[in-house]
């Protein structure tokens, strides 16, 4: 009985180079800018749902905010604490009230008969500022 090839490979030999591979121009590229879920390379954009071509998209911001009235976790601990020595007085912090800005950013693509929306959740006007800036950002390479 023979074995094919039961002679062991030498582990010391420099194995062979390899055959360079030619760049495949269909490729998408590496990944440019991510918005939300929505990856997008210098021909295609990646989503949850599948992807679109950049070339020719249409994008669009839209804003969406809504401010909340809370009461500081530090007004809720002085209540509390303070209704040993103040009984109705130690109320008075559960006056107090905090604004906090809450919101999302919506984000549609829209290439042909095609379109995918992502929501992306923001706090402050500085991240608003930032998806915008993305946006315009992609919106300029759709355009080449």
């Amino acid at each position: 009985m023979t074995f094919p090839d039961s002679t062991p490979s030498d582990p010391w030999s420099v194995p062979a180079p390899a055959q360079p591979v030619p760049p495949d121009p269909m490729a998408p590229g590496p990944v440019i800018v991510q918005i939300g879920d929505m990856a997008v390379t210098s021909t295609v954009v990646h989503t949850p749902a599948g992807d679109i071509p950049l070339a020719g998209s249409t994008w669009t911001v839209q804003d969406y905010w809504h401010n909340e009235q809370k009461v500081p976790p530090w007004a809720i601990a002085a209540a509390i604490l303070g209704f040993c020595v103040l009984t109705v007085f130690s109320l008075l912090f559960l006056l107090v009230k905090v604004t906090v800005p809450r919101g999302t950013v919506q984000v549609t693509l829209t290439n042909a008969t095609r379109q995918y929306v992502a929501r992306i959740p923001v706090t402050d006007q500085a991240q608003v500022t930032y998806v915008h800036q993305q946006v315009n950002y992609v919106r300029s390479l759709a355009a080449l």
